[in-house]
């Protein structure tokens, strides 16, 4: 096999103070390297390009007892790698591809004989792998846990053992396999379109109810419509894979988990990019993951919040990405600050977070520090080496994959003292105790639980619930009833209510109600509304006077000052067809104004914009008209009321959407407005729906559901348009063409919103009028097709590392003494931030382009033909190029 190998270094010079600004660093004219950003006296190889030499996409790795690399093709092969030891000839470079068991002679095609994982571990003298597939002619193994050994001492693995089948593949698919503290066990998680399997035990009874009172509206493009509602999971098992226990569940897709110097677990679980600008999308986040923890990730519209008691919050919420692997550096020989940080990386924006824990409570605060990055840089997963270094890869869905090292000076350890675990506070030592009590039924759980129900900290209150749910509730439900704290109460009534008999929900109902609501804090009464919501979500409706009586409890209340208490609150009166819920919600709907911490989140992510623009334009799209998160939750609410509605008021709602179509939201958000449109509108009288139909703003969609179009859109079909093939259409002739098609892909393809022609158009990028009289076709196309191989330094970005070692990515528009002044949406040019120069530490052109590329992929040759006219021409009709309408008619 031919092998080539693609070695770089470079050295950031070392700082003899600690506090020193980080120095500018050398370049070396590799693109792969010079690309990166990441800490002082950090230090980066790139050590190998598996496409070079067609070896696939790599996402998946773990050193063996050899000290040797064995990494996965994302769909393919498995390999073993032996690496040349820092500075030492890349000679000693070895790689081999591993075949376990016989070849068939008769296979035209080699087979793959273990491979496809998204997840590796060697341990116990074997390989476990964690394959990610559904079973084909090239791959007959299916998604599953297995088991390699060597069990003739040949160097080769030859037996393989299917500890358990998975149900579930792709990328929310099964995932990781990490060591346990304990090195005896083993820690397994998986993605939410995975099936739980069967287990021995679970730390919390399982039940995968959705739980949410407001309308389900699943994904309107269909993402999530099919997998289960319980979500991503964690599970223990044995190093047999005997015994699995249920640890944690209810994320989207987490890929990796990884433990602090407390043997406590965190992970790193998705958002749902197509869900942003709605009030359900939850951001990226670091997930602290106690014993029974449920993290409330649900289909469509019924994700829980995070405020909810019967799941547990993020520490951290990182914002928009796409995270892949998630590992603690503790054996690196990196300085104490990063031995006890974890990393976070994120495949969509090439970002690695060092995650820096703080003990808070019964749980941990975090900060995010930006540790490394890179555009573009899809990272699939990182191991530290047993030399001490971090490697890590980059690859997945196909794209070009390379595999780094990252040592701090010279890659010897720095120092020979441990890191010393966090002092644990009074709160977590109760957690642990009361953790010890999950698993099932165990006496004392009951007598030890029971006073920390009213605890102060949310995750001591959790676990001590959690215990009461493990036990009968025959043993503990009289006592529960009688209760009087508050606190208290509303903790047991969410347990019965999960697990008691619907016998009794008119009974919490009333017992509810004799809790003093203005004497609770608004996290009580948060806890209280959400008692109240499990009881009708789980047990039905309540009788005449238990219904009578509750809406008479909470309408007290509603609306109320703060949108956390009025969420739950219009939920709960609609859903009772309370009198006034429906005025009252309306009411809301036209004045309701989003949090700060709501809209801090999405403005964050002005950052990521240019840093990939696949991903960036739409958040840039979305950051030029923000959707108003509140208002579209009324919205959402308001679809299946059915009682409490006047002429008046039914004009004012669906008004709402005409205006609600106009905003900008992810790639679902339409959807969402529309299906909720549509829901409400059989609610009214037939005589009324074509009235409500239209002021709704049914005329602004097509058939599809989608945004009527100014002009003509593609017909296609598009391509993967390659330079040469495009020229290749282009140069065989631009004559006869048609000049309103050409600037319907003008706009159709996008150009439009950041180009000028013939002074109409957006302004990020430059004006296009006379860019037929000063480029060729190849030219034109080149920049259409591979943006970032040329930047204009007028129009590109620049990226500012700041002194806190995080970056900024935008396109500089203006500067003074003090300040720079940066532009980060191409959709909104206008819209601008300042950046104090005091903060800053150093600049450099970007080197992706802010334009996205594939904007032609949905052309055909004849689509294509005019649009390249269109600019040629400068959008001149009259150009030879094109032919009046008579005669295109004729054509």
């Amino acid at each position: 096999m031919k092998q080539k190998l693609l070695w770089g270094l470079w050295a950031v010079l070392a700082t003899a103070v600690a506090c020193q600004q980080p120095q500018e660093r050398k370049l070396t004219g590799n693109p792969k390297i010079d690309k990166l950003k990441l800490p002082d006296r950090f230090n980066v190889e790139h050590l190998y390009s598996p496409g070079d030499n067609k070896q696939g996409s790599w996402v998946s790795m773990t050193f063996d007892d050899k000290g040797r690399l064995i990494v996965s093709d994302q769909f393919g092969f498995l390999y073993r790698l032996q690496l040349p030891a820092i500075g030492q000839d890349s000679s000693a470079f070895k790689i081999e591809q591993l075949n376990i068991g016989p070849a068939d002679s008769t296979d035209s095609v080699p087979k793959v004989s273990m491979g496809y994982a998204q997840g590796l571990l060697y341990a116990f003298n074997s390989l476990y792998v964690m394959v990610n597939h559904n079973k084909d002619k090239k791959f007959d193994k299916g998604s599953g846990l297995y088991r390699l050994q060597d069990t003739d001492g040949d160097d080769q693995f030859d037996k393989i053992t299917l500890i358990k089948e998975l149900e579930g593949e792709g990328e929310h698919g099964p995932h990781s396999i990490v060591m346990a503290p304990d090195k005896k066990s083993l820690y397994v998680i998986a993605g939410n379109f995975t099936k739980i399997p069967e287990m021995n035990s679970y730390r919390m009874p399982p039940s995968w109810e959705i739980d949410n009172l407001l309308p389900l509206i699943r994904d309107p493009n269909g993402h999530d419509n099919v997998v289960n509602t319980h979500g991503g999971w964690i599970a223990h098992i044995d190093s047999t894979g005997s015994n699995w226990e249920l640890i944690s569940s209810g994320y989207r897709n987490p890929f990796d988990l990884a433990f602090n110097e407390a043997g406590d677990m965190f992970t790193y679980d998705s958002d749902m990019e197509w869900d942003f600008g709605t009030p359900w999308y939850r951001p990226t986040r670091i997930c602290f993951v106690s014993s029974g923890s449920e993290f409330g990730w649900r289909p469509g519209t019924d994700k829980w919040s995070p405020s909810w008691p019967d799941n547990l919050p993020a520490v951290l919420n990182i914002g928009q990405g796409s995270p892949t692997n998630f590992m603690s550096c503790a054996n690196a020989n990196f300085p104490e600050k990063y031995r006890k940080a974890l990393f976070a990386f994120d495949w969509s924006f090439g970002i690695i977070y060092a995650i820096h824990l703080q003990p808070d409570g019964a749980s941990y605060k975090a900060e995010a520090e930006e540790f490394l990055s890179g555009a573009p840089l899809p990272l699939t997963d990182g191991v530290v080496g047993p030399d001490g270094a971090m490697y890590f890869l980059t690859g997945g869905r196909r794209l070009e994959s390379d595999l780094y090292r990252v040592y701090y000076d010279d890659g010897k350890k720095i120092d020979s003292k441990e890191t010393e675990a966090p002092q644990l506070t009074e709160a977590h030592k109760i957690r642990r105790q009361l953790e010890s009590y999950h698993g099932g039924e165990k006496p004392g759980a009951i007598e030890a639980a029971w006073p920390y129900l009213k605890h102060e900290d949310r995750f001591v209150r959790y676990a001590a619930r959690t215990v009461l749910e493990n036990q009968p509730v025959a043993n503990w439900q009289q006592k529960a009833l009688a209760e009087k704290d508050p606190a208290t109460v509303i903790e047991t009534t969410i347990a019965l209510a999960r697990r008691g008999d619907k016998a009794i929900r008119d009974s919490l109902l009333l017992q509810l109600q004799t809790i003093g609501y203005t004497r609770l804090s608004p996290a009580q009464q948060i806890d209280l509304l959400r008692a109240f919501e499990l009881v009708l979500v789980r047990m039905g409706e309540p009788g005449a006077a238990a219904k009578t009586s509750t809406i008479a409890y909470l309408d007290e209340h509603y609306p109320a000052a703060a949108n956390e208490l009025n969420s739950p609150l219009s939920k709960l009166l609609v859903h009772l067809q309370a009198p006034d819920a429906v005025k009252k919600t309306v009411g809301l709907l036209a004045v309701a104004k989003d949090d700060t911490t709501a809209m801090k989140t999405a403005m964050s992510s002005a950052d990521l914009i240019m840093r990939n623009p696949q991903y960036g334009l739409d958040i840039a799209g979305m950051l030029s008209k923000m959707p108003p998160l509140q208002q579209t939750f009324y919205a959402t609410v308001l679809s299946e009321a059915k009682a409490g509605w006047t002429p008046e008021l039914h004009e004012q709602y669906f008004k709402w959407f005409y205006n609600a179509f106009g905003f900008k939201g992810g790639h679902s958000f339409l959807g969402f407005i529309n299906t909720a449109r549509k829901n409400a509108l059989k609610n009214v009288s037939k005589d009324q729906y074509a009235h409500f139909n239209t002021i709704s703003g049914d005329s602004l969609l097509n058939s599809n559901g989608r945004l009527a179009q100014g002009g003509a859109q593609p017909k296609g079909p598009g391509r993967r348009w390659q330079l040469e093939e495009a020229l290749l259409v282009i140069d065989s002739g631009l004559a006869n063409r048609d000049f309103e098609q050409g600037k319907a892909m003008f706009n159709a393809t996008l150009c439009a919103s950041c180009h000028i022609m013939k002074g109409e158009g957006g302004t990020a990028g430059p004006d296009l009028t006379q860019l037929g009289t000063r480029f060729s076709s190849k030219d034109i196309l080149e920049a259409i097709i591979e943006p970032s191989k040329t930047i204009s330094d007028q129009y590109g970005a620049t990226v500012f590392t700041m002194k806190d070692g995080s970056t900024i990515t935008g396109r500089l528009v203006n500067e003074d003494d003090g300040k720079y002044v940066i532009s980060q949406n191409p959709f909104s040019p206008q819209m601008h931030r300042e950046l104090p120069k005091k903060e800053v530490s150093g600049t450099k052109a970007s080197q992706v382009s802010v334009m996205l590329p594939g904007l032609i992929n949905r052309l055909n040759p004849d689509e294509l033909r005019d649009l390249m006219a269109y600019l040629k021409s400068g959008g001149n009709k009259e150009d030879s190029m094109f032919v009046n309408p008579v005669k295109i008619g004729k054509r």
